[in-house]
């Protein structure tokens, strides 16, 4: 009684332990050792059954020759799998498949008196090793579905007295069929975490590849974001001399940053594809500048017409001078507007700065008249066309791009209402936060550096520098190195980023490791770091 006692609480504490594990090779390691404890074996092999109803050899173990292969040691088995079924037919010849075709454990005396099975190379692995394989313990595992997913067997049970090989017993059948249900459950919930969190991350890496995919001029963003936003975490990590040298990351801290970076713009799935795309100042869903080229083909023509009627009116009153001037006039007139169309649409491009005087003359070419084509007149350009003609800087109005800032609204906002575990609880603020400054001038929350985690801090930093690097924007070029660096060096100075970050940023040369993976080969050149505005890293 006492033994079987001491036999029971084992089994329970091997459940404990199975529960627990989270590494399947472990699970694999602690059902084998664990049963041969149980029955007090001294060896056993572990089979898993794969999708072409094939048992593989996951772990071989034999006390007495000091065998141990598979699991998690250096001794890789390279047995060939063993199939349940052999030309059509079900393959009985082995005890573990027999066992798994039939559904039930096979308790063997004597492996070399049994009959009905196939014990050939049992007999020659004897023979070459001098050992002696008498009784066989044979258990499917099945799941709690009932499916065998598995196959536990163990072989020779040793007498505690006499160190002799016996029978397995009853009951340590009972007890090793037992632990084999609750591995089997333990593998199967193993599996189907791991099925869950693939499922997951799939359908995350599914929503971001869907919004690069919605426009080709941010094709990669959603992609590129996690990857810089890891390599700066990680070197913030590896700091051991720099104010963020207490900062540390476990697996669990750098997995629920990995899906706040692919999740950050996750909101950008309700951002209209115009404004997303818009190329140029004019476009909405065509660009209107081929609109307004056909009014200035107009006023040409009516410039035409009208110096045709005053000539022939000159002619007839044979004015030659007048007829000379009205000629002049025109070809004026003509060249006039020939540089605004040209200037319209050198306007239309987007760029980094649009000067006060270039604005004005927008507003005077929209002054013109042109027929309204019901005998009126109207403005050469309507107000909505010159709002867009003067934005100072890029291709959004003011209106698109509170449509584009929404974006990070909407992204908290789903986020929010997404029940996440608590490994991932975190998820939200991290990719809710890289739009913020950290002077509070941020949006859309306009939090301080104190409110913000280090992680949400990280990612803001990552994404202008994709953005200001990325050669996929409508309306510029990707910067070279150099470049990004500068502007990133005043943005610490303005207060804009984290310092400590950025130090770090540079001083790690992440932006190299970042463009050595990402960029292309005219945009990295050398950087000097004592010419970066607000470094202090060196």
């Amino acid at each position: 009684m006492d033994k079987m006692l001491s036999k029971i609480e084992m089994l329970n504490e091997i459940g404990i332990a199975l529960s627990s594990e989270k590494s399947s090779q472990r699970i694999l390691e602690l059902i084998l050792q664990g049963a041969k404890q149980l029955t007090n074996a001294d060896g056993g092999t572990l089979y898993t059954l794969n999708d072409k109803d094939e048992l593989v050899f996951e772990i071989v173990s034999t006390d007495s020759l000091n065998i141990y292969m598979g699991g998690t040691s250096d001794h890789e088995i390279e047995f060939p799998h063993l199939p349940l079924h052999v030309e059509g037919h079900d393959n009985m010849s082995m005890v573990v498949t027999s066992a798994v075709v039939n559904d039930k454990t096979i308790n063997i005396s004597d492996a070399y008196h049994a009959d009905g099975y196939d014990f050939s190379g049992t007999r020659k692995f004897d023979e070459q090793t001098g050992y002696r394989t008498r009784s066989i313990l044979t258990i499917p595992m099945k799941n709690h579905k009932s499916d065998i997913i598995g196959v536990l067997q163990l072989i020779n049970s040793i007498d505690v007295d006499t160190n002799e090989v016996v029978d397995f017993s009853r009951e340590d059948q009972k007890l090793a069929e037992s632990l084999a249900s609750q591995a089997a459950v333990a593998l199967t919930n193993k599996e189907l975490i791991e099925e869950q969190k693939a499922l997951f991350e799939s359908f995350i890496k599914l929503i971001a590849t869907a919004i690069d995919e919605k426009s080709p001029y941010t094709g990669g963003h959603c992609k590129r974001l996690p990857e810089l936003t890891m390599m700066i975490a990680d070197a913030c990590h590896n700091d051991t001399t720099g104010k963020l040298k207490k900062f540390e990351m476990t697996d669990k801290d750098r997995y629920e940053l990995m899906i706040a970076g692919w999740l950050h713009d996750c909101g950008k799935v309700t951002t209209p594809e115009y404004v997303i795309d818009k190329s140029t100042k004019l476009e909405t869903i065509y660009d209107r500048i081929n609109t307004i080229n056909a009014r200035f083909e107009v006023l040409m023509c009516d410039a035409k017409i009208n110096m045709l009627e005053k000539k022939l009116a000159a002619k007839d009153q044979s004015d030659n001078a007048a007829v000379k001037a009205l000629e002049l006039e025109y070809e004026k007139q003509i060249a006039q507007l020939n540089g605004d169309k040209l200037f319209i649409a050198v306007a239309n491009v987007g760029g980094e700065y649009m000067a006060e005087d270039m604005q004005n003359r927008v507003r005077e070419i929209a002054a013109y008249q042109i027929g309204d084509g019901s005998g009126g007149w109207q403005n050469f350009l309507d107000e909505d066309e010159v709002n867009n003609l003067i934005i100072p800087k890029g291709t959004l109005t003011n209106e698109e791009r509170m449509v584009i800032n929404n974006h990070i609204v909407v992204t908290i906002k789903m986020l929010d209402q997404l029940p996440f575990p608590k490994h991932l609880e975190n998820v939200p603020e991290y990719a809710g936060g890289h739009h913020e400054r950290m002077d509070g001038k941020g949006y859309p929350k306009g939090l301080t550096r104190d409110e913000m985690s280090c992680q949400a801090r990280m990612m803001g930093l990552a994404d202008i520098f994709e953005a200001l690097t990325a050669r996929d924007r409508p309306y510029k070029d990707g910067k070279k190195l150099s470049v990004c660096l500068d502007i990133l060096g005043k943005m610490k100075v303005d207060n804009h980023i984290d310092p400590d970050i950025f130090d770090i940023f540079v001083r790690d040369k992440v932006y190299l490791q970042y463009a050595q993976e990402f960029l292309t080969a005219d945009q990295i050149d050398d950087v000097d770091h004592s010419k970066i505005p607000g470094y202090s890293g060196d």
